[in-house]
């Protein structure tokens, strides 16, 4: 596992890393303050519809991910899907049966507390219209179990922006919550300009940022990049999400984000998702990487 540029002292200080997350592994998470710990998955950049190299099981991987997930005992609590549901389409019929047959597949899922927020690919073209009428509100907030989850929208707008309509609305959320509130962000874009060359930041993430910065206890999780990443701005902790299509480069580190090629030989390397337990009041931590096909 690849802790990036933080020390072990920080890591274990994180809230979890993308994949499968246990609440008390989030900051300001106590087992004392909750009678019982729960967990949620994270699942992103799926691009239904997406055919072709570095992935040939493109058709069925989803469907392979959806086995995996209904295969975790115990069952998550709820499962959320960072964006790029689907593939990106100029076709507004192609990009609503792309869309349908995502919600078909997904439908086997044991769990049925799913939520979604779009990417890029379903949503930029037509600011995310085709993604509403099949999955709801593009932005939106909830708690559970004593958290605070905020969904944000960092791709209906194809300049890659929140926009001052959303961030007045982050800011009015927000002010409900008190100082200590445990805070988790979901976002499909990162909020930090990691690569802008390759459109991996938000123009105006840095507002977003600005205005989570006065909570004690945030963690933000996105997607896009489609892979393992680890980022500090401040004391918000960013975890990327790796993808459930194909793996890209990290980041800058070649002239151009192509996909990284399939190896035959590890057929699905770079993909899957991962499992955190917190075990006891010390927060010691055993991550387990899980492939999207779980070994029979």
């Amino acid at each position: 596992m690849t802790q990036s540029s933080i020390d072990r002292r920080q890591f274990l200080k994180l809230a979890g890393v993308g994949g499968a997350v246990f609440a008390s592994g989030l900051p300001g998470f106590s087992l004392a303050q909750s009678a019982k710990d729960f967990y949620f998955v994270q699942l992103s950049d799926v691009h239904w519809g997406f055919e072709g190299p570095p992935n040939p099981d493109a058709k069925i991987t989803l469907q392979k991910a959806v086995a995996s997930v209904n295969a975790l005992s115990p069952a998550p609590d709820f499962i959320m899907f960072t964006g790029d549901l689907t593939h990106t389409t100029d076709d507004a019929a192609e990009r609503r049966r792309r869309m349908a047959e995502f919600k078909s597949i997904i439908g086997a899922l044991k769990v049925k507390d799913v939520r979604f927020i779009p990417g890029e690919h379903d949503a930029s073209l037509d600011r995310g219209q085709a993604f509403t009428e099949f999955f709801g509100k593009t932005s939106y907030s909830f708690d559970y179990k004593g958290m605070h989850f905020i969904a944000l929208d960092n791709v209906s707008d194809p300049a890659a922006s929140l926009g001052d309509e959303q961030l007045a609305w982050l800011k009015a959320d927000l002010a409900r919550q008190g100082t200590e509130a445990r805070i988790v962000v979901f976002t499909h874009r990162p909020l930090f300009d990691l690569a802008p060359q390759w459109d991996w930041a938000t123009r105006d993430g840095a507002k977003a940022v600005d205005l989570l910065m006065p909570y004690k206890n945030v963690t933000v999780f996105y997607g896009h990049i489609h892979q393992e990443h680890h980022q500090m701005t401040g004391h918000i902790a960013h975890h990327a999400s790796k993808s459930l299509i194909f793996p890209l480069p990290a980041p800058g580190s070649q002239p151009k984000r192509t996909p990284l090629p399939w190896n035959p030989a590890a057929p699905y390397s770079g993909l899957g998702f991962r499992e955190i337990e917190v075990k006891g009041a010390a927060y010691g931590f055993e991550v387990t990487e899980l492939p999207v096909v779980k070994p029979a």
